[in-house]
């Protein structure tokens, strides 16, 4: 990572931490784990080309399939500085007010937020499988495909279902992100602009110089929140948004639920032909998620505080949306969603995937 960029939080130190106290991966000799990311690399490769065929979408600028991710094969502790670095570059709007003055943030208090980040990045290194980055790229530059191989090995050992063919399902999924800000160049800086409208309400509310308190935006707020969410109490911290920034809140979660929707169709879209156990992984993983949806005690707490609930219905309103739209208008009149920021669903239209048809098609 660059040296740590102003504000409230000291990314570097977060990527340190998470990647000192993330759990191990699971146990293996060296030539399986050799041949795991000799595979990773393969399937990231050959799941490109089956994208483009699946969704009917093609790169705007004209590049090949296999042109459209940077694919990197990492274990924890290399995603979490990864994420960091991600969240550093989308969190920047906490250094500096809407005026354009610095928000100061002692460093005690900055060594403080980078412990919280850093337990909460270590906690999602050893869930996520695989993740599309398009926000730290060059311009002109492909996003970052990462591919957690630790995870991606321990997930298919539980689920019991063949390895290659796991493989190439989880590249699937993360080459149809890649595709859709490919095809979609305008993307990936949309969602940049309305996370940062949102963020840059909670620089405005930061504490200034003259506060020697001074900590993260409305820290104790924050954590009231997060102790009522845990409690199952009313609000969570959504209470805290104000009516813009909830509408705000709920544009970026529409659009992350299209991605998100959009991939999980497209991945099993290619079908037994080049996923031969395609079913068997899908159903297993259902389970899998099912079973998670449903954890007690600790495990509840941790789904509930990284909002883990809130991605799965992500995934699942988000299919549901596509599966919709497209048999209303075909592949051609769902792709119309990748025209520019007034086609995509709101919050509204992603349960109500008729009401986008006639916004859209009329």
């Amino acid at each position: 990572m660059q040296p740590s960029a102003p504000g409230p939080v000291d990314w570097r130190a977060a990527a340190r931490l998470a990647g000192r106290v993330a759990a191990p991966g699971p146990v293996a000799d060296r030539q399986t784990l050799v041949e795991l990311v000799e595979d990773l690399r393969t399937a990231a490769a050959t799941a490109a080309g089956h994208v483009v065929d699946a969704t009917g979408m093609t790169p705007a600028d004209g590049r090949a399939a296999a042109e459209i991710s940077r694919v990197h094969v990492v274990d924890r502790p290399r995603w979490a500085a990864a994420n960091a670095e991600m969240f550093a570059v989308m969190a920047a709007p906490l250094a500096t007010r809407r005026d354009g003055t610095p928000v100061h943030v002692p460093d005690a208090a900055r060594l403080a937020a980078a412990a919280q980040v850093g337990g909460v990045l270590a906690l999602l290194s050893g869930k996520v499988i695989g993740q599309y980055d398009p926000f730290t790229a060059a311009p002109g530059q492909a996003g970052r495909l990462l591919l957690v191989a630790p995870n991606v090995l321990a997930t298919e050992r539980q689920l019991g279902v063949d390895g290659r063919d796991f493989r190439l399902w989880v590249a699937l999924h993360e080459q149809t992100h890649a595709l859709q800000f490919a095809a979609a160049p305008w993307l990936a800086d949309h969602v940049r602009a309305r996370s940062a409208e949102l963020l840059a309400d909670l620089s405005d509310l930061a504490p200034d110089e003259s506060q020697h308190h001074a900590s993260l935006p409305r820290l104790d707020d924050l954590l009231g929140a997060v102790v009522r969410a845990v409690s199952g109490g009313d609000g969570g911290v959504l209470s805290l948004l104000t009516e813009h920034q909830r509408q705000v809140f709920d544009e970026v979660g529409a659009v992350m639920a299209l991605l998100e929707g959009h991939a999980d169709v497209m991945m099993d879209e290619v079908g037994p032909s080049v996923v031969p156990t395609v079913r068997a992984i899908r159903r297993a993983f259902e389970r899998r998620r099912d079973a998670s949806a449903r954890a007690t005690g600790v495990d509840r707490i941790v789904r509930r505080v990284l909002g883990m609930d809130l991605k799965l219905a992500q995934y699942r309103d988000g299919a549901a949306f596509v599966r919709a739209v497209r048999g209303r208008v075909g592949l051609d009149g769902l792709n119309a969603v990748w025209s520019g920021p007034d086609a995509l669903p709101s919050a509204v239209e992603i349960g109500d995937p008729a009401a986008w048809v006639r916004r859209v098609h009329g």
